[in-house]
């Protein structure tokens, strides 16, 4: 029973492999595998499964199952050249030379297998004369640079070859093999910055993509000596250094996703001590007063990208769980730090919001609740713990550590805010003399006012101590965050028109002092980031944000603001460009629920004449003139973790509401907002990621995409274009991305098979079917284009599908565009394949009846191509064109033929006389004299 069912198996595998479903078809050769002990049978399964292993490009199971069907049968001709194959593809030439070399001894006439010999042996031939080259070069260059005497340009240039040679899998290789790890260290030794930075650079390329080299490098150059020069408060090696750790990090977890390479299949290293040791020394960085700001930023930059889960149906979150710990006091040290005190760390402007956000991502990761009390207890223990009735140092530094939570998880935050003498510490300090105790109550108090249950307290207390530190300090930074504290609370109604929190043009008055103070150059640019912060809540006012983006200066300052090394103004300038374009989500307006809703005297929201689209629209064109795009294009580039992915859905709703008049396209491509969308529309939260493809698809549509997304960045284009395909979008993400897939696919034939492997083809065809009239004809445009690729031709070539009768019969369509589409493609499938010609024939009854209609078309373009369709069918055979000349179509062919080739007839005339030429070939016509 069971060796039966193997064999059904095995026959539902070849048909799956058959219909190109080559999951099902593993799925089936698997199940046959565990079912059967016939040996004939094992070894075919296997070679069946390497087969499949082929085609998804799995090379080591291809090779590993190849192997297995050899072990059985050491001649069996398809597994050795199986093997061959998949070892070619893992860069093991030498291994696949010998499988070629005894499949062509098997079979000496077998043309193939002579050609692969013949093409491995002049790889491998290439791989030692590159080997010994690279020895030598790798050679010189550590002596110019090891030599003190050398000159600073030969210098220069050794250094970037040697950083080039690293990225290199061979140079790689050959730069660990000969001495190359000791060389480098020595360069470090040197004391020279240049001669560093090269160093390091070159050990990150070293260490990329492999385990076994990364472990070597972090036991050969040790962890707390590569920390202390992440520590140095040079910013560029700062930065190489922190790249170099990750590098490691990114080696040691697995998070690189290389395929195994050689010996390294055969080694089994135990990363989790390594890791373990970084994360401890990076959490040290952050408490110790050696480390500059810079290599502080990039310790939490490290921490923050690699501690956290990236996907919470992960279970294992042990890494958050020991930070937790055995470092969540320390963060809470940073983030507790007053930059005015003696006692303050070396701090940037990032360094605490980094922490912050930290924090949060810590938070979000925990599993439980009980995981949650046990965070909330540390942080409670570390307030409490620091305040003192006789330091009011340290009950500043505990309120300033409150502040930061604030920033960071949302009920964490609300929660603390309830301890008691949390909030009476705040207004003691609101009432200090001293301005480092003013400043950092007023910050906390602007923090704690977002937490909604306690915005009351804050709203009944917090209004009146702020007006009046407001109107009495002399000291604008004071000045400024009390303001900010003003515009949140007046900003608590949103959107709505009706539920304004302060008197008719307060507002206003606000803002145009938030404009003020961002434009005063003289004030430092901490505190203008301030102004911006209150723009940010009171530009959800239409009056206000209509004020703000006609006040050029005011808008340039925010984007000056937004491109300086201060990153935690992201967030502040997103949320204000996306209040301005009113690119937020807004909930539809039901009529009849508004009428029920006044008739039983609930608040009913209502929206400010300004926020219609016509005012919209007229901001948008403000902003572009004022040059938002290449503000946009600088905030999408900070690689930083303040970056967070809801400020990268901010950004992605502003770009696509930048996008949304056609005519602007073109200025923001050329600003460089192509490129820029290209990384919000693959990470980040989801309805990013689907506003940055979308907007990615407007400009794909209508741009030259060699222009809008130059070199190779215009094959990431293709995935976030793909994913707008679904029935889950809406009909214009679907329509916008099938024309921005129409034009990327008629510019090159990478472009057509990037998208065939990004499986947008059966999208593709459903859409064919769509009853939407647009839809269908973007669908059928783009497969005009798509089939020029080898690959769909062959889909519409196998049996068993209605491929090609759907694109006759889309032909015979009443819609001109629609016909226009499906002929051209008709046209190119006919002229690429016979064997289509004759299927054309055989797929409907109506085919001969639509042709006709094809070449009596009105449209010109629609006549030619089928016209073209006709000359193809009348070449493929002589039978097929007996059929054509007996029907209509030579009269059809006669009248056209004989018409005057104007300018605009030409091709037409042409190809119809072409057709009439072919008929007299055949002898079916003669020429009359």
């Amino acid at each position: 029973m069971a060796e039966a069912e193997a064999i059904q198996l095995k026959e539902e595998g070849n048909q799956h492999f058959q219909l190109q479903d080559y999951k099902a078809a593993t799925k089936s050769y698997s199940q046959a595998l565990k079912l059967t002990k016939d040996k004939a049978l094992l070894a075919t399964l296997y070679r069946n499964r390497a087969a499949c292993g082929l085609k998804t490009e799995s090379y080591v199971q291809a090779a590993s199952d190849a192997s297995r069907a050899i072990d059985i049968n050491s001649s069996d001709i398809k597994a050795l050249y199986r093997r061959c194959q998949a070892l070619e593809h893992l860069g093991k030439l030498d291994q696949a030379f010998k499988d070629v070399q005894r499949c062509a001894t098997l079979e000496p006439q077998n043309q193939s297998f002579q050609e692969t010999l013949r093409r491995l042996n002049a790889s491998i031939q290439d791989k030692l004369r590159v080997q010994f080259s690279t020895d030598s070069r790798v050679q010189t260059m550590f002596e110019i640079l090891l030599d003190r005497n050398s000159e600073a340009d030969k210098l220069e240039k050794a250094a970037n070859n040697l950083i080039v040679l690293g990225r290199e899998e061979a140079g790689a290789e050959r730069i660990f093999q000969n001495n190359g790890v000791a060389l480098l260290m020595q360069l470090l030794d040197t004391k020279r910055p240049e001669l560093m930075l090269a160093a390091v650079r070159t050990l990150s390329g070293v260490c990329s993509s492999h385990r076994a080299r990364a472990t070597a490098i972090l036991h050969a150059v040790r962890i707390d000596r590569i920390c202390s020069l992440m520590a140095v408060e040079n910013e560029e090696m700062s930065l190489a250094v922190c790249n170099l750790l990750q590098a490691i990090i990114d080696a040691l977890s697995g998070e690189d996703k290389q395929e195994p390479r050689g010996k390294e299949e055969a080694l089994v290293l135990d990363s989790k001590k390594d890791l373990k040791q970084i994360t401890n020394h990076l959490l040290d960085m952050l408490v110790s007063k050696k480390v500059s700001g810079q290599g502080r930023d990039q310790a939490l930059n490290l921490l923050n990208k690699n501690v956290p889960r990236k996907d919470l149906a992960i279970h294992d979150n042990s890494r958050t769980i020991y930070v937790v710990d055995n470092g969540l006091r320390k963060i809470l040290k940073v983030v507790g730090q007053v930059p005015d005190l003696p006692s303050c760390l070396p701090l940037t402007d990032n360094t605490r919001m980094l922490a912050s956000i930290l924090i949060n991502k810590l938070y979000d990761d925990l599993r439980c609740d009980p995981e949650r009390d046990h965070f909330r207890k540390i942080c409670e223990e570390y307030i409490t713990g620091t305040f003192d009735p006789q330091d009011m140092d340290k009950n500043v530094i505990a309120i300033q550590t409150v502040s930061g939570i604030l920033q960071g998880p949302f009920d964490l935050g609300n929660q603390l805010l309830g301890l008691k003498g949390v909030m009476e510490m705040m207004v003691a300090l609101c009432g200090s003399e001293r301005e480092t105790d003013q400043l950092v109550a007023v910050e906390a108090l602007i923090h704690a006012s977002t937490k909604l249950s306690r915005a009351t307290f804050i709203i009944t207390n917090g209004v009146s101590l702020l007006k009046e530190i407001y109107k009495t300090t002399k000291n604008e930074k004071i000045k400024i965050r009390a303001l900010v504290g003003l515009c949140k609370l007046g900003s608590a109604g949103g959107t709505d028109y009706a539920l304004r929190q302060f008197a008719e043009g307060s507002t206003e008055k606000l803002a145009k002092q938030c404009r003020k103070w961002l434009c005063n150059a003289s004030i430092d640019t901490r505190t203008r980031k301030w102004a911006v912060e209150g723009l940010a809540y009171l530009t959800l006012d239409a009056d206000v944000k209509d004020d703000f983006v006609q006040d050029i200066p005011a808008l340039q300052a925010m984007f000056e603001l937004a491109k300086t090394p201060d990153k935690t103004i992201l967030y502040s300038v997103a949320t204000t460009l996306v209040n301005c374009t009113n690119s937020y989500d807004v909930k539809e307006v039901i009529p009849e629920l508004v009428q029920l809703a006044k008739f039983s005297k609930q608040h009913v929201p209502e929206e400010h004449p300004k926020d219609k689209k016509d005012f919209v629209d007229m901001r948008v064109k403000r902003l572009l003139k004022a040059g938002v795009t290449s503000a946009l294009v600088c905030m999408v580039k900070a690689d930083n973790a303040i970056l967070t992915d809801q400020t990268k859905e901010l950004l992605a709703r502003v770009f696509l509401a930048l996008c949304d008049n056609p005519k602007d396209r073109g200025t923001i491509v050329a600003q460089g907002g192509g490129k820029a969308l290209i990384p919000l529309a693959l990470e980040g939260t989801d309805v990013g990621k689907v506003k940055a493809a979308h907007a990615l698809a407007k400009i794909a549509a209508v741009s030259n995409p060699d222009i809008a997304f130059p070199g190779e960045r215009v094959y990431e284009v293709v995935r976030p274009l793909v994913s707008l395909l679904n029935t889950q979008r809406d009909g214009l993400q679907n329509y916008e991305a099938l024309l921005g897939l129409t034009n990327l696919s008629g510019r090159s034939d990478k472009l057509r098979k990037k998208i065939v492997k990004e499986k947008a083809l059966p999208d593709i065809e459903n859409y064919m079917f769509e009853n939407h009239d647009q839809l269908r004809q973007a669908a059928t445009e783009c497969m005009c284009n798509m089939v020029v690729n080898t690959e769909v031709q062959e889909r519409f070539l196998a049996d068993g599908n209605d491929r090609l009768k759907l694109v006759v019969l889309l032909c015979g369509e009443d819609d001109d565009k629609v016909q226009n589409a499906a002929a051209g493609a008709l046209a190119m499938l006919t002229a690429a394949h016979k064997k289509l010609c004759f299927k054309m024939t055989e797929v409907t009854t109506q085919w001969l009846e639509i042709l006709q209609r094809l070449c009596l078309h009105d449209r010109l373009s629609v006549q030619h191509r089928g016209l073209v369709i006709a000359y193809n069918l009348l070449a493929a055979d002589a039978e097929l064109a007996k059929k054509l000349v007996e029907s209509e179509l030579l009269e059809i062919l006669t009248v056209v033929g004989k018409q005057e080739p104007d300018e605009k007839r030409a091709a037409v005339v042409q190809t119809a006389r072409e057709c009439l030429i072919k008929c007299m070939d055949y002898g079916f016509i003669k020429p009359v004299s």
